[in-house]
């Protein structure tokens, strides 16, 4: 009566770890290996050469904007929506609700994203206004997937879910391990093997 019960149990956790094992691994599965591939890639970035892509555009305000940003004003605020609306439809610089930094001389907007940079300048006497983006192509755009680089917190809640399900998938997993290890002799020493050999590598070769 024992072992039918023993085996019922059995067979109810293993059924219920591997419906959550294969939910898990099919959640995570493109973005693990995704996150996998990158993580090569930003181990390796010194020797993996990019051409990044530069573009500059110009403008000038007109007197009636300029008077909008010659006005003193915080030291870190928005552009006047008008002055927002030039910049955009005369340089293409995304720059609505963007906070600039106000100096005696100029407005600096920086505009970061994945996998390349930008930023526009204003002169506040003469109205000129400067827009520079730098693209350094699509693979620095998945490194900086990777490390939630200006990814906004809409994608650092993804990698927060993302990680939970690969905790689902390693804990599940090594809790399958555990009630296969009978048949299995190998089992033990291989989960102790990708623990030590991080620790020792990481206690003789970094410093």
């Amino acid at each position: 009566m024992r072992d039918t019960v023993d085996r019922q149990r059995r067979a109810f956790w293993l059924k219920h770890l591997h419906r959550w094992h294969w939910i898990s691994s099919a959640v995570s599965l493109v973005v693990l290996l995704l996150f996998s591939i990158t993580g090569f890639t930003l181990n390796h970035a010194a020797r993996i050469e990019a051409s990044p892509h530069v573009e500059r555009h110009t403008a000038t305000l007109p007197d009636a904007l300029l008077k909008q940003v010659a006005r003193p004003g915080a030291k870190s605020a928005p552009l006047p929506a008008p002055v927002v609306a030039f910049v955009a439809a005369n340089t293409g610089a995304p720059v609505d609700g963007r906070a600039g930094d106000w100096s005696d001389d100029e407005v600096y907007v920086s505009l970061p994203r994945p996998g390349g940079d930008g930023w526009v300048s204003i002169d506040r006497e003469t109205g000129d206004v400067q827009y520079e983006t730098t693209d350094r192509g699509w693979l620095a755009y998945l490194n900086d997937l990777h490390k939630g680089r200006n990814t906004g917190p809409v994608w650092s809640w993804f990698i927060d879910v993302f990680a939970l399900a690969c905790i689902v998938f390693a804990f599940t997993g090594l809790l399958l391990l555990k009630m296969h290890a009978g048949q299995r002799g190998m089992t033990w020493p291989m989960v102790a093997l990708g623990f030590v050999l991080p620790v020792v590598l990481a206690l003789i070769f970094i410093h």
